[in-house]
């Protein structure tokens, strides 16, 4: 709808409401303007207002006429049914449709800016070289190629100039309130643009940043909040005096209680509450919710820091430019310390004080304990523990993002190309670590931590477990996808795949699995242009995400191949009933080994603190009141079921491959 300038009896109704102006000829409205609903307002500049004629809900049950009051308002365009009321200054916005403003101290566009766009952060690396510029769409997996291939000078710089485009075109000298937008009791808001839905209310000062709310999945930035050059993306929120300083939040992040963040992000539904975060590159679901917990130089995912993790990047020489990676699924315990650089392999739990550099990167599953001043690892340990199995349970369970639109791309599988590929590489470590110690050795050495020599073989044959759980489940998934056979034939066609996307090395890529030869592409793709831009790369990224399955078989397929000797599509009735039954009893182990691991939180020792006033009969009475009984669990009850579920799936198959015709 097209906008006029104001009449002389709607300039006398707003002059008799307290309304003044630089110049009434630049105020322009649209037809339908109602001047009663505005009071006390003077007007700099060009303004642009609609109509204002609806109530709108201010909290809940509250509700107030729309309009504009008691503020000072400069070139702005205002759409109908905003509410604008006790703003010293309000400069340089286009704001939308019911968008509700009220007692703000300031709230301004002050010259041209890219909201946050294009920052340049020192993530990882606290003394540089690893810059990575935020934006209001960045994705883990981008970031994650920015921060870790510094060393293709030339995919840096293409990829660079696309982020840096993208922050050009943002670039403007007014701001946006989006659609609904709430904005309340806040001190000062200085360039930041502000999408649909958001709800901003009692912060300090924000500034330099875009929130990028959207509708269907609103952002919260709430009371005594700082933040300067920031990006909060849709779903997340910030609160309680946290305190953010060039930081990128992402999808469905909760940050609070004072927390305070610097040069360092945050991807989906990672959670951060009291500590402190330094250079930290947090990929999908990392989560810190202790006071004096430090990370710092860090890049992790799945990640969960126990109470007063600490990790040093003090005992330099040339600046703090050492940093640590702790690989997916990883742990900290209660004050456990860790000297950087280290690395901690996925999956794993590091218990303690470390005061040695190590890089445990090739055993996944462990445990990382420190004995007498030493590093002791205990390979393949974790994998029948609660904690691994809960959590990869709950993870996408708890993954809070409701738009459509996610711009991380996760990939949940516990066993998986990449994780696998640890395994391997630690069962070849360990055979080798095994025939070059002697007899007399307690313990054996490599990079940097020590495990107990007596563990070599027992560790191997849990890795061995974890091999064939991943081989009969991927066999048994992929001959779920063939309805009713009628021939082995028919049985072995569902196994043939595309053995052009094998790939013997595969990279997590903050959350997502993909192979190292695709990655790679990518890379190429954006040095050579074919991948201008930023939404270029992200499409082909997803693309690259939807081959999972296919590239999964495929590094399966393989490893059959391997250990079978022959081609998977001359596989046998025996081969594959060998395969089958030796993943029902593995399967089936395992579960059994996490069952009772499972049992000691309902042994007599956890039942310490339970009826403190009774006898024995009355803490057990008590503990069972609230805590349930062991076989009453649910998570002990779902592993039971699932391993009822996996004997007759096995036997179905097996029955069937007894039956069925042998055609090719």
């Amino acid at each position: 709808m097209k906008h006029r300038n104001l009449t002389t009896d709607e300039i006398k109704i707003l002059e008799n409401n307290g309304c003044t102006a630089d110049d009434w000829n630049a105020i322009l409205v649209k037809d339908g303007f109602i001047p009663e609903n505005i009071r006390r307002v003077h007007f700099s500049g060009m303004n642009r207002l609609g109509v204002f004629e609806e109530k709108v809900e201010i909290e809940n049950g509250v509700e107030k006429q729309s309009g504009l009051f008691n503020s000072f308002i400069r070139e702005c365009t205002i759409e109908d049914d905003a509410y604008i009321a006790d703003v010293r200054t309000l400069s340089g916005y286009y704001i939308e449709n019911n968008a509700i403003i009220e007692n703000v101290g300031s709230l301004v566009v002050a010259g041209e800016t890219s909201f946050g766009n294009g920052t340049g952060i020192n993530v990882l690396n606290e003394a540089g070289g690893r810059e990575l510029m935020i934006y209001d769409k960045l994705s883990a997996q981008i970031a994650y190629m920015m921060v870790t291939s510094r060393d293709d000078g030339e995919f840096i710089k293409a990829l660079q100039s696309s982020i840096e485009k993208y922050a050009e075109e943002r670039k403007s000298t007014t701001g946006k309130i989006g659609a609904g937008a709430i904005i309340r009791h806040c001190d000062t808001i200085k360039n930041v643009w502000i999408e649909t839905g958001a709800r901003v209310t009692g912060v300090r000062c924000l500034e330099e940043g875009t929130i990028a709310s959207k509708a269907d999945d609103p952002s919260i930035v709430g009371e005594n909040v700082i933040a300067q050059h920031f990006i909060i993306q849709s779903g997340s929120i910030v609160d309680s005096g946290a305190l953010l300083i060039d930081t990128f939040v992402g999808q469905g992040v909760r940050i609070g209680k004072q927390f305070s963040a610097e040069h360092s992000v945050f991807f989906a539904n990672s959670e951060g509450f009291h500590g402190e975060a330094v250079s930290v590159f947090g990929g999908p679901y990392t989560v810190t919710h202790h006071k004096s917990t430090l990370l710092i130089a860090a890049m992790c995912s799945f990640y969960n820091a126990g109470s007063g993790t600490n990790q040093s990047n003090h005992m330099y020489k040339l600046g703090p430019v050492h940093q640590g990676i702790l690989d997916r699924g990883a742990k900290t315990g209660s004050f456990s310390y860790m000297l950087w650089p280290s690395r901690v392999g996925p999956f794993s739990v590091v218990i303690g004080k470390h005061y040695v550099n190590f890089d445990a990167s090739e055993f996944p599953f462990s445990y990382i304990n420190e004995e007498d001043g030493k590093t002791v690892l205990i390979p393949a340990m974790n994998l029948f523990t609660v904690g691994v199995r809960r959590d990869s349970e709950k993870w996408p369970a708890r993954d809070r993002r409701k738009s459509p639109e996610k711009y991380d791309l996760i990939h949940f599988e516990l066993f998986n190309p990449y994780i696998i590929g640890r395994i391997l590489r630690a069962l070849t470590v360990l055979r080798e670590l095994r025939e070059k110690s002697s007899k007399d050795q307690e313990y054996v050495s490599y990079k940097g931590f020590h495990i107990k020599r007596l563990m070599l073989k027992t560790c191997a044959k849990y890795y061995e477990m974890a091999l064939k759980t991943y081989l009969g489940q991927e066999v048994m998934k992929r001959i779920s996808r063939i309805q009713n056979p009628s021939t082995f034939g028919d049985i072995k066609k569902s196994l043939h795949g595309d053995m052009a996307l094998y790939s013997d090395t595969w990279i997590d890529m903050a959350g997502m699995f993909l192979p190292k030869f695709m990655y790679e592409s990518l890379m190429d793709s954006v040095k050579s242009g074919a991948i201008g831009t930023v939404e270029e790369l992200r499409s082909a990224i997803d693309e690259i995400y939807k081959k999972y399955e296919d590239a999964n078989w495929a590094f399966c397929a393989s490893l059959i191949e391997k250990n079978t000797g022959s081609n998977i599509r001359s596989i046998t009735k025996e081969q594959l009933v060998r395969f089958i039954t030796g993943w029902r009893e593995t399967a089936v182990k395992l579960n059994n080994m996490i069952i009772k691991d499972a049992e000691k939180e309902f042994a007599p020792s956890a039942q310490i603190g339970f009826g403190i006033d009774g006898n024995e009969e009355v803490r057990q009475n008590e503990f069972r009141a609230i805590r349930g009984s062991f076989d009453n669990n649910a998570f002990v009850i779902g592993l039971r079921k699932e391993s009822e579920a996996i004997h007759i799936r096995a036997d179905e198959l097996l029955k069937l491959l007894e039956d069925i015709a042998q055609e090719h």
